[in-house]
């Protein structure tokens, strides 16, 4: 009898723990990239952006991307620069997964929020990381007398980016910085976890401050755009997706 109860105890405590599982997985994913639509989520005008089945790099110039007709991938117009796509939908705290090649020497961002980048760099071969290479959080900066950075943010665990030219995979899950009823700053923004190609390189990270220049001439927000930037290099996306993440803020004592 004995151990009927310890096996339906076990059952009991599998089944409880699948439950569990699926309630996590529960939560939808919305893909910002599907298909003929795959520019309807961004706000405003999406520029030089395209639509296209593939791209490679460029044949006659390494450091420009190539594309062919379809859909399932965005690619940032021929030129490699154009605008930046910010979507329309606000978000708090959320998990994004992507996908982005770029070529040789080729710079990009993530922007959680619009403020809180985590940089996409061409920086296989990078022995000394800091924030501005592929997977930190982004270094703040100044614009003036010309744009320079003020910090070195925060590099990346491990140099974990591919080579030029290759689809690469980051993995974001991101927290809201917390505000009370009169809008005074009561917890931090945090990247709770960051993966790229795989390898965590981010883990419980605070920001302080929103990222490049924008810690100075951006005020921090409750909710927020995702934020892929397009100004600064070619680059291409696709399976770009995001879904809310319930994060429980811990008040302080008195």
């Amino acid at each position: 009898m004995a151990s009927l109860f310890l096996r339906c105890g076990l059952a009991a405590i599998v089944c409880v723990s699948l439950a569990v599982a699926a309630d996590a997985d529960d939560r939808e994913w919305t893909n910002l990239t599907n298909g003929d639509k795959a520019l309807d989520s961004w706000e405003g005008s999406t520029g030089d952006w395209q639509i296209v089945a593939s791209v490679d790099i460029d044949e006659k110039n390494p450091k420009l991307l190539a594309s062919k007709a379809g859909k399932g991938v965005i690619v940032n117009g021929p030129k490699g620069r154009t605008n930046n796509l910010i979507t329309k939908q606000k978000y708090t705290d959320v998990e994004v997964h992507l996908e982005f090649v770029i070529p040789k020497g080729s710079n990009s961002g993530v922007k959680l929020m619009g403020l809180y980048e985590i940089q996409i760099q061409d920086s296989h071969n990078v022995k000394e990381l800091t924030g501005a290479d592929c997977g930190g959080i982004y270094p703040r900066a100044e614009e003036q007398p010309k744009y320079h950075h003020i910090d070195k943010g925060t590099p990346p665990k491990v140099n974990a980016c591919k080579p030029a030219g290759e689809w690469q995979t980051l993995d974001v899950i991101f927290q809201a910085p917390r505000f009370d009823a009169e809008g005074k700053k009561t917890s931090h923004a945090k990247f709770i976890k960051v993966v790229l190609n795989d390898k965590v390189i981010h883990e419980n990270v605070e920001v302080l401050y929103p990222t490049g220049a924008a810690w100075r001439l951006k005020k921090e927000i409750a909710a927020g755009p995702l934020l892929l930037q397009a100004d600064h290099g070619p680059v291409a996306f696709r399976e770009v997706r995001i879904r809310p993440y319930k994060v429980e803020v811990k008040k302080e004592k008195p």
